[in-house]
């Protein structure tokens, strides 16, 4: 199939983020006066965005403050925000997002679409490059918009063309014409391109490709095949498109909230019909709300395993709009709604065992997935086993409902033998006074919280050395004892420091509990 590629370009991107942030304040009027944006530069206030009315006045980028108000004394003056440009180009790639997933930031003040394959579903490339302009003027937005071959045709015909459509095959028609500013290569390079006679794409296309990399470079040379829509390059989008997606349009915006979730179940059943298809389940799910006014409200789902039981997405999904701090506003309508299925995996037609235990998992899954729901991913943690004989770092808490990571097998007791290790870890161990027959022994008795325990029996020792790319060369050997007082108490001690080789008093302390 051949790529089709949509172009946009916002001339006055800074200045219309200012007049439409003037106008969604409250009791803000519209303001008349020329607006441009400033920077500093070389120690000197420069022009560095115009509107439309400050351009008609004469104005240009670059321009000193203090020339422009000479001009035009009453200007309407804000410092540039690169970032809030940025964060706002963003915005629009997200109401983009709706005609088609493939969608990129291209600076400056632009936006590339990958539009092969689903022009039809809107009347056409034309007809599609008309509604999204449609949509962008009704916020307040001036735009250029071309459709070509290429990425980067498409770019030369938005930014320095007045073609609106390239059909197939006619991009090196449509820009042989387009001067060689097209290019957008250092201002030396077009001088000197300029000053050899070549003012135009067709004047560097009639040269020899290895000649024109020879004297000024392969970037050129290369930008050249592709604005002539001899070269594509695919385009990286801001969002990676999913494995599954299924979306519903109207014709109509829809304010009723309370229809929302039929909505929602029905790209449900439609995905997981697609899912039963290919032998397999979603991890992560995402539902978009398109409202008409270009916001984009997206709500993320996860499971512990994967899944395509519609009715306990759906509960997920009841779960998470209960718990949103920000409801769903419809606004004037949403006009689309998607099921984004981002991340999938292989999931077999599960079988009951006979002792019920694959029902047990199903339901300690399904609460983890409605916990993480309703308190989010990082509140609901599972302990992992960590490759580490330290008892502080064998093992770890993650996010329950995350990829599951390489397993690490959890250590099998001895058979017939008392656990090695507590239930119950302190952490920091505790100090504890302690008397023993010999310096290297275990204790007799010890002193623990003002209570004196006298030890009826002693195991050990265990040796743990540390682990000293992490510890550091001075961290003492740790001897571990599990020992039992005289009420049937037991608890895990240990001496840091070796006697006469690492300390001459080593210190006892109290890391755990058993049961």
């Amino acid at each position: 199939m051949q790529r089709r590629y949509l172009a946009l370009w916002f001339p006055f991107l800074a200045t219309d983020r200012l007049h439409r942030l003037q106008v969604l304040q409250a009791g803000a009027g519209p303001d008349e006066r020329p607006l441009v944006v400033v920077e500093k530069e070389r120690g000197a206030l420069r022009l560095a965005d115009c509107d439309r009315r400050a351009v008609a006045l004469g104005l240009t980028r670059g321009l000193t403050l203090a020339d422009a108000r000479a001009r035009i004394p009453e200007l309407a003056i804000a410092e540039a925000d690169p970032a809030a440009d940025v964060r706002f180009l963003e915005r629009l790639a997200g109401l983009c997002d709706r005609f088609t997933p493939l969608v990129a930031l291209d600076q400056p003040h632009g936006l590339v679409l990958d539009i092969s394959g689903c022009a039809h579903l809107f009347g056409g490339e034309a007809a599609l490059r008309q509604e999204i302009g449609i949509r962008l003027r009704r916020l307040g937005l001036q735009l250029r918009a071309s459709i070509a071959g290429t990425p980067e045709a498409a770019r030369a015909l938005a930014r320095f063309g007045d073609c609106a459509v390239s059909p197939p095959g006619g991009d090196a028609e449509r820009t042989r014409l387009l001067p060689v500013a097209v290019l957008e290569a250092p201002p030396e390079t077009i001088l000197a391109l300029s000053r050899a006679g070549l003012k135009t794409l067709a004047d560097l296309a009639a040269r020899p490709s290895g000649t024109l990399s020879a004297r000024f470079g392969e970037a050129l040379a290369r930008r050249l095949r592709r604005i002539l829509g001899h070269e594509d390059v695919r385009i990286t989008p801001l969002r990676p498109p999913p494995d599954c997606m299924v979306e519903r349009h109207f014709p109509e915006p829809l304010q009723d909230t309370d229809g929302l979730e039929a909505i929602v179940l029905r790209l449900l059943d439609e995905a997981a019909r697609i899912l039963e298809l290919r032998g397999e389940g979603g991890r992560a799910f995402e539902i978009s709300f398109f409202r008409s006014d270009g916001a984009v409200r997206r709500l993320a789902l996860e499971t512990g395993r994967p899944s395509r039981d519609t009715a306990a997405i759906l509960r997920l999904y009841r779960e998470r709009v209960e718990t949103l701090a920000d409801p769903l506003d419809p606004g004037f309508g949403f006009d689309a709604i998607r099921l984004a299925v981002p991340v999938c995996e292989a999931l077999a037609t599960s079988q009951t065992s006979l002792d019920g235990r694959a029902v047990m998992d199903e339901a300690v899954a399904d609460l983890v997935d409605r916990l993480v729901a309703r308190f989010g991913r990082d509140r609901v943690l599972r302990f992992v086993a960590r490759d580490s004989h330290h008892p502080e770092r064998e093992a770890g808490a993650v996010p329950a409902a995350g990829m599951p990571a390489a397993a690490q097998p959890w250590p099998e007791p001895e058979p017939g033998e008392p656990p090695a290790r507590p239930l119950q870890l302190f952490e920091p161990p505790q100090p504890v006074e302690t008397l023993a027959e010999v310096p290297d022994g275990p204790p007799l008795r010890f002193r623990w919280r003002r209570v004196l325990h006298e030890i009826a029996r002693a195991e050990g020792p265990e040796r743990i050395a540390p682990e000293w790319w992490r510890d550091g060369p001075d961290e003492p050997t740790r001897d571990y004892y599990r020992v039992e007082d005289a009420q049937g108490r037991r608890f895990w001690l240990f001496r840091a420091g070796l006697y006469e080789r690492e300390s001459a008093e080593p210190r006892w302390f109290l890391h755990g509990l058993f049961a």
